[in-house]
């Protein structure tokens, strides 16, 4: 028998059997056309902006250290003139003469050498009686601070003055002397806003800043005598157009430093070795932008030539499809109806999960509040058991008809007293971080107060107690009762790792150096886990004798401080605890934080 041919049903089985296959291939193909063209866009606009900021950052900080360095030697410069001018024999014999009729041309001839603003001779009693102004012959300094100054101290004074345009001047002043006897100062002002002038026609924008934080130089004079946070005041854009504009130029660039008047900018920043003087230079990503931009611009035109060749060829194919994709219809509105179905199921199921997430909330809430009821019990038994012995220790007394010994006793209690409301109102804001008013803690002091709070618990239990500190205060910024609290519960650690020991001691040994340590260390039985001692409710204790909440909350109060609470166990036994916190030096650093 011969085959029958083909009948056109079968053909057209065939041609559903390859229209989905041709179908995927081409979308697989431009999926992976898609992917790579993003790909390559995001990849040059990473390597290509990072190479361009580079650049721009390098030359950006050769322009600072060029300014540093100007400013800084335009100063120095100018530093030795008043030495120079009050050894002058002209200038003195003017003083003890009162001759002053060529003082000022004499004065006049040196700053054109010297390169300075303007010089100015002052008598005795504050009066100008020459200057390289002489509009400013005859005016009266008696009050001002270079004039006082100078007139007081054996050496060179610079001085910052803000004068009424809203300028600074930068004044070198010296005392004129002759046999010990002041006979008048000298003024010197320094001519640095010659250097603004400069920086406007080089960079964007340009700022010098005092110890203070305060602009006294700046391209934009409207920054001078703020600080830079109040100069840089981020200016919005008006309109939707503006910010839609600003969004497309900053996607190319990377996260920006700082914003001048709403424009992204590269911030640089130096310090300058003069009174605590920093430089700071601002500069737009434009000319990054538009690098970047003109090379991803030619490969996003690549990209979407290449897909609309694709679109082209997929269109020649489209009208073959359309009698397949018919055909397919009964199976698309059947595959909508299980969609639909799946859709209400979905439905349910996120109401489901609404509930259940309610459900958590509300178990978050009370773990929390169990959480802060056991914390509260752990900060304050310290106190409570304390404040139980003192009590003993009144009645017993006052029995004994020793009134005034036990009035110390009441006189504790109620230091015990302030210390559980400043407890409680530490842990009513434990889930805050920072926020708190820091002084300066004489870590000595410290430990001796918690010594004294630990005193009970010490003579009961008979532990040797040795101690070392340094022979000089040492100093951290911090909250002293947080402090003390920390010291309260390694103490309280250390008297219960050593229950079991027969001879009980603690050694105790403050130290400083780059930070202030304060180590805690005994001879109990050690650390069985060290990675989860500082975990909330981690402890070795019986139930009833504590919730492990001591090292998690010391923990968190260190790192509040800016220091580290640190774990481990001595070689010879026994545990070792490590507070380190940044140590506060220098008399002068102390005042200022007080």
């Amino acid at each position: 028998m011969s085959e029958l041919p083909n009948s056109p049903s079968d053909s057209n089985t065939s041609s559903l059997q390859r229209a989905p296959l041709t179908s995927w291939r081409v979308r697989i193909a431009l999926a992976l056309l898609f992917v790579l063209a993003v790909i390559t866009v995001v990849v040059t606009n990473v390597l290509l902006t990072d190479r361009f900021t580079e650049n721009t950052r390098n030359r950006a900080e050769l322009r600072l250290a060029l300014y540093s360095g100007n400013l800084l030697s335009e100063l120095r410069r100018n530093a030795i003139v008043p030495q120079l001018l009050s050894r002058d024999p002209a200038l003195i014999g003017a003083l003890n003469s009162s001759d002053y009729s060529t003082s000022s041309q004499r004065l006049i001839s040196f700053v054109e050498e010297i390169g300075a603003a303007s010089l100015m001779l002052l008598d005795s009693d504050g009066r100008a009686v020459a200057a390289t102004d002489r509009s400013r012959l005859g005016s009266q300094h008696r009050s001002d601070p270079y004039f006082v100054n100078a007139a007081r101290a054996s050496e060179t004074l610079f001085t910052v003055l803000e004068n009424e345009t809203g300028g600074y001047s930068f004044v070198y002043s010296r005392r004129i002397e002759d046999l010990g006897q002041l006979l008048g100062v000298i003024m010197v002002e320094v001519d640095l806003h010659k250097f603004e002038r400069a920086w406007a026609g080089i960079s964007d924008a340009v700022l010098v800043t005092d110890s203070t934080g305060a602009i006294i130089l700046a391209t934009e004079p409207r920054w001078r005598g703020k600080t830079e946070a109040e100069a840089l005041t981020k200016a919005p854009a008006q309109s939707a157009i503006q910010r839609a504009i600003q969004a497309t130029a900053d996607w190319t660039a990377l996260p920006a430093d700082a914003y001048v008047q709403g424009q992204a900018v590269m911030r640089m920043e130096s310090r300058i070795p003069f009174r605590g003087w920093h430089i700071a230079s601002f500069t737009t990503y434009e000319s990054v932008r538009d690098k970047v931009n003109g090379v991803l611009a030619l490969e996003i035109m690549g990209f979407a030539m290449l897909l609309a060749l694709a679109f082209y060829a997929l269109s020649r194919k489209t009208a073959g499809r359309m009698m397949l994709f018919q055909r397919e219809s009964a199976e698309l509105r059947a595959l909508n109806t299980r969609l639909q179905r799946e859709i209400a199921e979905r439905e349910r199921v996120q109401q489901t999960l609404a509930v259940a997430e309610q459900t958590l909330a509300q178990s978050s809430k009370l773990a929390a509040l169990g959480e802060m009821s056991a914390a509260v019990s752990h900060e304050l038994n310290q106190p409570l058991a304390a404040m139980r012995t003192y009590l003993a220790g009144a009645r017993l007394l006052l029995n004994r008809n020793r009134p005034e010994e036990a009035l110390s006793s009441f006189q504790r209690i109620d230091d015990l007293i302030d210390r559980m409301g400043q407890i409680t109102r530490q842990l009513k804001s434990y889930a805050r971080k920072g926020g708190d008013h820091f002084t300066p803690v004489n870590m000595g002091d410290a430990l001796a107060s918690a010594l004294s709070m630990m005193e009970p618990q010490l003579k009961n239990r008979k532990v040797q107690i040795s101690r070392v500190t340094p022979d000089e205060p040492v100093h951290v910024m911090g909250d002293r009762v947080r402090v003390e609290q920390v010291m309260i519960n390694l103490l309280r650690n250390a008297l219960d790792a050593t229950q079991s020991v027969d001879e009980p001691q603690v050694d105790l040994i403050l130290a400083a150096g780059e930070t202030v340590t304060l180590t805690v260390r005994d001879n109990g039985q050690g650390i069985e886990d060290l990675d989860a001692l500082f975990e909330p409710f981690y402890t070795t204790k019986r139930p009833g004798d504590g919730v492990g909440l001591g090292l998690a909350i010391s923990s968190g109060i260190v790192n509040d401080l800016g220091g580290r609470l640190l774990a481990r166990n001595a070689e010879g036994g026994g545990a070792v605890f490590e507070m380190q916190l940044p140590i506060l030096t220098g008399e002068s650093d102390i005042e200022a934080a007080e």
